[in-house]
């Protein structure tokens, strides 16, 4: 059916989208209402599992379903979504005896999830249903039954899943919110699934992983001659050099802006040492601190650029906001 863009009702669009809103929150706020002791017993079964939760769902629950696996296995609970009508040719094998299988069908009559009920029950795998038929056979064999039933759908013709998918995602959404808590799962939990992610990188990046370490670590002992000083941040590019005793550790640094302020001032810098013109007890990190605390650091002493320590103030490495922003901590 072809579309004339120029005859959109935008009034009517508008109309229909308030609407959807509408339908789909309260399908939710109902979910709210009812919600009771099967789902305290539904996330019991789920926590309480030796092995995964198997999700499964036909259609537009499927859909959903494979939304949910995700939402459990990204927040601790280990799952997976299985294609019922695959379940049937051959996948059945990848669910064992000490899973759990969330089963999702608005109906509760979905012919591919049916056809393998008894199956699992031989299985003795525990079964949750996710499902509007209360009296429906899926409903019959569950264990427990989450009651994801809507007044209407959002569907003008009342036929596309709408409201009910939304309802069964709040569902999924809520017992993995309820098992992530039974289990004490915590940001640094959720940062170790998401390595990729900006919290991952937030809670799992320390200074050691993006630091400058060895020959590139621009450094000269006190008593350095200034050209030497200026030769040593020209061939690293840190914009700095650190100045250390005999032992590497640290007593000072000088940068960029050092330089700027002296040459303002018309000091004459050929006769100068290193340790005549550093700055003194500089800012620095440890190696195994959070990059995102020498982040913190920098932006509260404005700064670009920190020296990185042991335990016992020697050097160890370096790294500026650039190195920063290469491993996307900022």
């Amino acid at each position: 059916m072809k579309f004339d863009a120029a005859s959109l009702n935008a009034a009517q669009a508008l109309s229909l989208a308030r609407k959807t809103f509408e339908i789909e929150a309260a399908a939710v706020r109902r979910l709210a209402e009812r919600v009771g002791d099967e789902f305290v017993q539904a996330v019991a079964l789920m926590a309480a599992c030796r092995g995964r939760v198997v999700v499964m769902g036909m259609g537009k629950s499927g859909h959903i379903g494979r939304k949910i696996a995700a939402t459990l296995a990204s927040t601790g609970t280990p799952a997976l979504f299985v294609h019922p009508a695959e379940a049937s040719h051959g996948d059945l094998g990848m669910i064992q005896s000490s899973d759990v299988v969330l089963a999702i069908s608005n109906s509760g009559e979905s012919e591919e999830v049916v056809v393998i009920l008894p199956v699992l029950s031989r299985l003795g795998v525990a079964l949750i249903a996710i499902t509007g038929g209360l009296q429906s056979t899926l409903a019959r064999q569950a264990q427990v039954v989450l009651d994801s039933s809507v007044a209407q759908e959002a569907c003008p013709l009342n036929l596309a899943p709408t409201a009910s998918t939304t309802a069964q995602l709040a569902l999924g959404d809520a017992l993995a919110v309820a098992l992530l808590d039974a289990r004490g799962f915590r940001e640094e939990d959720f940062a170790r699934s998401h390595p990729g992610g900006a919290l991952g990188r937030k809670l799992l990046t320390h200074v050691s992983d993006v630091m400058r370490s060895g020959a590139q670590v621009p450094q000269v002992q006190r008593g350095t001659s200034f050209t030497e000083l200026m030769r040593e941040m020209s061939v690293k590019g840190l914009g700095a050099s650190a100045v250390v005793d005999e032992d590497g550790r640290v007593l000072g640094i000088f940068t960029d802006g050092d330089l700027r302020r002296l040459v303002e001032k018309g000091v004459d810098l050929r006769s100068l040492t290193a340790d005549e013109v550093m700055h003194a007890h500089p800012q620095t990190v440890h190696t195994d601190s959070l990059a995102v605390d020498a982040v913190e650091l920098m932006e509260r002493h404005c700064i670009n650029s920190v020296l990185v320590v042991d335990a016992d103030g020697r050097l160890c490495g370096a790294l500026n906001t650039n190195d920063l922003m290469r491993a996307k901590v900022i």
